[in-house]
């Protein structure tokens, strides 16, 4: 069977072989190998003065058909699994995925040729036209308007800023350190004792404006009794705690 076609028409020998399957209308899935064979080995023969380099990788598909008409002439072969094995079924898996990215080139050039015709324009209106703002009639804007209309609004303004506050971040209070020293607590527990002589836990803690503090004076107290220079009362569970200086006794 002679066949006369171009080899500018093909892109390669996947190419050809697709060009050929859709020329005789036979599924991809079922080639009839001898008769594409003997078709591609006619355009090889159509190829005689181009090329040697692109003549070369049809060369290649060329013997892989003759290599394929040959095992089909054999007894077919079993593979593992008990089933016979296709001669055919790597090249048919070759031209599923050439067929493939050829419809996807197919799609993109399309894409391409219809992103052509869009043009975009930057806009040339005048400053002053852009400048425009449509006047607001304020009789219109403030129709049908009350009291009470106004009134929730304002309402619900207050509802959003509310919404907007955190309800339990808003309750933290702010934390500053504060530094107290037990060694000036004690010195100044030291003057106080010196002074007042015989005083209670009450009144040395008039005036201090901090939990830490107050905590920093106990503490102060504690370190000075264990030293011998104040001495601590207290007649009932829950009476008042009275502190004696002992420095005028040691002395």
């Amino acid at each position: 069977m002679e066949l006369t076609v171009k080899l500018e028409a093909f892109e390669g020998p996947l190419d050809l072989l697709l060009h050929l399957l859709d020329k005789n209308k036979v599924s991809i899935y079922d080639i009839p190998i001898v008769e594409i064979t003997e078709q591609y080995l006619e355009f090889i023969r159509e190829m005689k003065r181009q090329d040697l380099n692109i003549m070369s990788e049809f060369l290649v598909m060329a013997a892989t058909l003759i290599a394929i008409k040959s095992k089909m002439l054999l007894p077919k072969a079993v593979n593992e699994d008990g089933e016979e094995e296709d001669p055919r079924a790597e090249l048919i898996q070759q031209l599923l995925e050439y067929k493939m990215y050829k419809c996807m080139s197919y799609e993109l050039k399309d894409r391409q040729v219809d992103a052509e015709k869009i043009l975009f324009k930057m806009p040339t209106l005048p400053p002053e036209v852009m400048a425009y703002e449509e006047p607001v009639d304020l009789g219109q804007l403030m129709s049908g308007l009350t009291l009470h209309k106004l009134h929730e609004i304002f309402r619900s303004v207050l509802r959003r800023q509310e919404n907007k506050i955190d309800q339990v971040r808003s309750g933290f209070g702010r934390i500053e350190k504060e530094e107290v020293s037990l060694a000036e607590k004690m010195a100044y527990l030291e003057q106080y004792a010196a002074a007042h002589k015989r005083f209670s836990f009450q009144s040395l803690l008039e005036g201090k404006s901090s939990k830490m503090e107050v905590i920093v004076s106990f503490l102060a107290i504690l370190e000075m009794m264990k030293m011998g220079k104040i001495r601590i009362t207290q007649e009932g569970l829950f009476d008042e705690i009275i502190i004696e200086s002992s420095m005028a006794a040691q002395a």
